[in-house]
C-alpha cells in the first residue's frame, strides 16, 4: 500500500509523541544528603525540605494550616547560585532523602520548533511525574519559568506566553514537590518567584568546604603529595565542579607523564587552567 503525505504526516506525529514521551522516565536519585558538601547554612536548608514530608502531618493535621493554606500542600523549592555548586546533586538527594525517584526535566526535552506543542510536552511532564508518584525536577529552569514577553510582534512570541500560562496554571494545579535549578534567578518571572515558596541559595564552598571536596575527590588508592589544607587555602573562588574537574585532569596528565605519583603541582596547574578559563569567559 503506497504512503500517502497524510499517513506519513500521522506517523511522524506518531512518532514525536513517543519520543516524547519517553523522555519523560523517572529516574533513582544518584546521590544522597551524606555524599554532598555544602555550607552549613545551606545544608540546613536542604535538610528543611527534605523533612517536608515528615513534618506535614502536624503542620496541617495537628497545627491547622489545612484550613488557612488549603493550597499549599504543593511545595516549590529553587536551588539557585553560581554553577558547579551542587545544585543538582542536591535535588537528587532531597528525592533520596523523601524515598522517591526523580523525574528531571530539561527545557531541551520539552521545546519544540512546532507552535503549541511545547505547553503540551510540559503537561506530559507534570503527568509523568504524578502517574509514577516522583519527584519533578526542572533542570536550568529560567529557559521556562522566565519573564514574559511584553511587546508581541511574532508568533513565537505569542507561544512563549502561552508555554509560561500553561506553567503556572500546572504549578497551581501541582499538589506536589517540584524542584527548579538555574544558574540566573534574577531572569525569573515575579509571577513564577511568588509560587515557589523556598528559594536557597548556593555559594561556591568556603575553605572548610574545599578541603572536604579536595579530599573527596581524591581516591585513597592514588599516591600523592597533596597537601590538603594548602590547597584549600591557595584557591578560592571555585566550585565543586571546578575541584572535581582539577583532579581527574591532573591524574590523566600524571598517567601521561608515567609519573609515580600525582604531585601537588601538576593539580596546581590544573586548578590554574581553569580559573584562566573562566576569566576568560567573563571577559576579564
Amino acid at each position: 500500500m503506497p504512503i500517502t503525505p497524510k499517513k506519513a504526516a500521522d506517523d511522524l506525529k506518531v512518532e514525536k509523541k513517543e519520543a516524547v514521551e519517553e523522555v519523560f522516565i523517572p529516574e533513582e536519585p544518584k546521590w544522597s544528603l551524606d555524599e554532598i558538601i555544602l555550607p552549613a547554612e545551606v545544608k540546613a536548608q536542604i535538610l528543611d525540605v527534605a523533612t517536608y514530608a515528615d513534618n506535614a502531618h502536624r503542620v496541617f493535621e495537628l497545627w491547622g494550616f489545612k484550613r488557612t493554606h488549603k493550597f499549599s500542600r504543593r511545595i516549590g523549592i529553587n536551588l539557585y547560585g553560581a554553577p558547579g555548586t551542587g545544585k543538582t546533586m542536591a535535588a537528587h538527594a532531597i528525592a533520596r532523602e523523601l524515598g522517591r525517584k526523580i523525574l528531571i526535566v530539561n527545557y531541551a526535552d520539552i521545546e519544540s520548533k512546532y507552535v503549541g506543542e511545547t505547553p503540551k510536552n510540559i503537561r506530559k511532564a507534570f503527568e509523568a511525574a504524578k502517574n509514577s508518584n516522583s519527584i519533578l525536577f526542572f533542570d536550568e529552569a529560567d529557559a521556562i519559568l522566565s519573564k514574559r514577553v511584553t511587546n508581541m510582534t511574532q508568533a513565537v512570541d505569542v507561544s512563549v506566553n502561552q508555554t509560561r500560562s500553561v506553567m503556572l496554571m500546572l504549578m497551581n494545579e501541582f499538589q506536589d514537590f517540584i524542584i527548579f535549578a538555574t544558574n540566573f534567578i534574577e531572569n525569573f518571572d515575579p509571577a513564577f518567584m511568588r509560587r515557589i515558596s523556598i528559594h536557597v541559595k548556593f555559594t561556591l564552598p568556603d575553605e572548610e568546604c574545599r578541603k572536604k571536596l579536595w579530599r573527596m575527590y581524591t581516591p585513597p588508592e592514588v599516591p600523592n603529595n597533596i597537601d590538603f589544607d594548602e590547597l584549600a587555602k591557595k584557591f578560592d573562588g571555585i566550585s565543586g565542579s571546578d575541584i572535581s574537574n582539577a583532579m581527574l585532569n591532573s591524574a590523566f596528565k600524571a598517567a601521561r607523564l608515567k609519573a609515580d605519583e600525582l604531585d601537588k603541582s601538576l593539580v596546581f596547574e590544573a586548578v590554574e587552567n581553569i580559573l584562566a578559563s573562566k576569566r576568560a569567559n567573563a571577559g576579564n
